[in-house]
């Protein structure tokens, strides 16, 4: 593990960058935001090449509001309908930043922070407090995300505590793109999905509170499915979303890691395995990506250029009582771990 000096926030603060290296597996991820900036692997002909969305300079990532590429998002991954939940009857509201409803924490989330480092021989482990009414969300929180490189897996580890009753749903939002982050887009991938059921969504992408059979409809990729071959197909669920934009319920006992995907890269061979303890995972096929943001290489991120799996509990959950609870209360500890190994087919 190595660090280096990244650049500098607006307001001065000092952000460090870590370099994690295996022989297979070569990751970086920084303290602003507690990103995961790239990842490289070596593909079918041996040819290491970056599989994960990105930028070459920390400004490049300051100026990015949008698409929180490789980010520790938080307090509230993913959806709250009109930013408002409640908890032991007490109602809470959080700044909209998606239209009428709040998206990944608001506006201010875990992404446009600095995070304290504490360094590993083959891990870091980034530190974030959010203050009590932070983004409107109740309670002190604090939330520890740690990455590990084992051999060719790369494991995140999230933890927190609060001090009040609050809702916490963390994950990272990397995009990735086995074929090469400069390489066109990810719509030949070849995708598994462990999960028989998913939560259809509304217009404003907000589940409906139904856990639906993915049996017969295009969401269904229990086998082996390139991404592309059924996402133009007149269904409504990829109507409102333009594409893939769907937390899957996964398999399993949640609480307990387990396979949630598995994607693999049929020209280059090579091959992504994910596994969690998280009860849902988000598939996002990067339908927003508009070529407005120039990424490494010099490389304009359109449609489709990367793929998100976001392990996570589900969206809008608070606003459920049949989702599992995101509510976490003092004296709890919240545990979440995902795995994503890296092979060749």
């Amino acid at each position: 593990m190595q660090k280096s000096p990244w650049g500098c926030t607006a307001e001065g603060v000092a952000v460090p960058i870590f370099t994690l290296a295996s022989d297979a597996v070569e990751v970086r991820v920084m303290a602003y935001g507690a990103k995961l900036v790239s990842i490289r692997t070596a593909g079918r002909a041996g040819r290491m090449a970056g599989i994960v969305l990105g930028y070459d300079t920390l400004q490049d990532y300051l100026n990015d509001t949008k698409t929180h590429f490789g980010s520790i998002v938080g307090r509230y991954g993913n959806r709250i309908a009109l930013g408002k939940f409640a908890i032991d009857g007490k109602s809470f509201q959080i700044p909209v930043n998606n239209g009428r409803n709040a998206l990944h924490g608001g506006p201010m989330g875990f992404d446009r922070y600095v995070w304290q480092a504490h360094e590993e021989p083959n891990a870091v482990e980034f530190t974030h407090v959010s203050p009590d009414g932070d983004m409107g969300f109740p309670g002190t929180l604090t939330a520890k995300v740690r990455y590990a490189l084992e051999g060719s897996a790369l494991r995140i580890d999230y933890t927190a505590v609060t001090d009040k009753p609050t809702v916490v749903n963390l994950t990272n939002h990397a995009y990735f793109n086995l074929r090469g982050d400069d390489n066109g887009n990810i719509l030949g991938h070849r995708l598994e999905i462990c999960a028989d059921r998913y939560t259809p969504v509304n217009a404003e992408l907000i589940p409906e509170g139904e856990l639906a059979p993915v049996a017969g409809t295009p969401l269904d990729f229990c086998q082996p499915a390139v991404i592309g071959a059924r996402i133009g197909d007149p269904h409504e669920q990829l109507r409102r979303a333009g594409g893939y934009d769907h937390n899957f319920v996964v398999n399993g006992q949640a609480g307990t890691l387990r396979p949630a995907a598995i994607v693999t890269d049929p020209e280059s061979g090579r091959r992504m395995t994910v596994e969690t303890t998280e009860p849902g995972m988000q598939f996002y096929s990067g339908n927003f990506l508009d070529g407005s943001f120039t990424g490494r290489h010099g490389v304009k991120y359109g449609k489709h250029s990367g793929f998100c799996l976001e392990t996570q509990h589900f969206p809008d959950s608070p606003n459920h009582p049949n989702f599992p609870t995101t509510v976490l209360r003092p004296g709890e500890t919240y545990r979440s771990t995902t795995v994503f190994s890296f092979s060749v087919a």
